[in-house]
């Protein structure tokens, strides 16, 4: 019995030892980038849907690398032209203005921010509590704050929030969209993407003329005069261009939606994992966790393969630059061809 025994069993420890080591995407073939990259100072050391902060204090936002330092402990969440929104973990949030470096409003919410915007004089922001609120600068207090349902765990890829006229779109953490005008904050209409416990805040909002997108980790959503509609799959990353929707999976999968969410296109790397992804005017981009970087076309019927090096900390893309360890590598002189 020992005999047939032993070799079972160590044929099991190999197959479950097989089963739980983890495949990467491995290209055939890859590019080197040479001529599309430059260097810059610092490292990220924190990202929010709109920016990264680097350690020596600077934030990269949709323009670049700022000039502007952020106070020390604090960490970039958004911007305007005229003024930075940064915050602590203490929960203070700070408005800084961009010609004067300095600070022209603190205000002490207690809790840790996990979002906020700011336009025409309105801070929104979201705390980790689920909490959510507007800001009066010129009155220098609170016009709403609200706490929403409790949740239990989230995505750190969080929504900020988006201001469409006068109304403002809070991407909560329990999957849900709350809708209110400045003039009228108390009579809000609710959106719910989901109703799941963990990992369920909306990781994307954004705009397509008057249609929503908005996201969870697990479903993709467009709200607008032709109706609403929603497109399930493991979600890493979406981004918009034009009238179109890419979706970037968590299966490898890069694909082309529109506003109906209809398929229009799919490319598939096996076992591709995304770090940060982006659709920009000519083309897309996709950085593989391993140091591919994919460049498509638009139709994603084509592509090219480039080796930047294994993703190791927090990487960023604004507009055509990926911010990678120091390196910036400028994406719209990277060919698909």
């Amino acid at each position: 019995m020992k005999r047939i025994l032993f070799p079972v069993l160590a044929a099991g420890v190999l197959l479950l030892g097989g089963c739980s080591s983890k495949q990467y995407f491995e290209p055939e073939q890859t590019y080197s980038i040479n001529g599309a990259q430059s260097s810059y100072e610092g490292k990220i050391v924190d990202k929010s849907r709109d920016g990264a902060t680097l350690d020596n204090g600077h934030y990269i936002g949709k323009s670049g690398i700022s000039t502007l330092v952020l106070p020390k402990g604090f960490h970039f969440l958004s911007e305007n032209r005229t003024y930075v929104l940064a915050a602590n973990e203490s929960g203070d949030l700070q408005v800084i203005n961009k010609k004067s470096g300095k600070s022209i409003r603190t205000v002490s919410l207690h809790i840790p921010v996990v979002s906020a915007a700011i336009r025409n004089g309105f801070v929104a922001y979201i705390l980790n509590n689920n909490a959510f609120g507007l800001y009066s600068i010129s009155k220098g207090k609170k016009i709403v704050e609200n706490r929403s349902e409790r949740t239990y765990a989230i995505d750190n890829r969080a929504a900020s929030p988006l201001f469409i006229d006068s109304l403002v779109v809070m991407p909560m953490l329990d999957g849900k969209l709350v809708i209110f005008d400045v003039n009228d904050p108390e009579n809000a209409k609710v959106v719910y993407l989901s109703s799941d416990k963990v990992f369920n805040n909306i990781i994307y909002l954004s705009r397509m003329g008057d249609t929503l997108v908005a996201a969870t980790p697990k479903k993709l959503l467009t709200l607008g005069a032709e109706g609403e509609y929603e497109y399930r799959v493991n979600i890493a990353e979406v981004s918009l261009s034009g009238n179109a929707i890419y979706l970037f999976s968590k299966e490898g999968e890069i694909i082309k939606l529109n506003v109906l969410l209809e398929e229009k296109a799919k490319k598939k790397f096996k076992f591709a994992q995304f770090s940060e992804a982006t659709a920009l005017k000519e083309k897309v981009a996709a950085l593989d966790i391993k140091g591919s970087l994919i460049v498509l076309n638009k139709a994603l019927s084509k592509y090219k393969i480039y080796d930047i090096g294994e993703v190791d900390s927090p990487v960023y893309i604004a507009g055509n630059k990926l911010y990678k360890d120091g390196t910036i590598i400028r994406l719209d002189k990277l060919d698909y061809k």
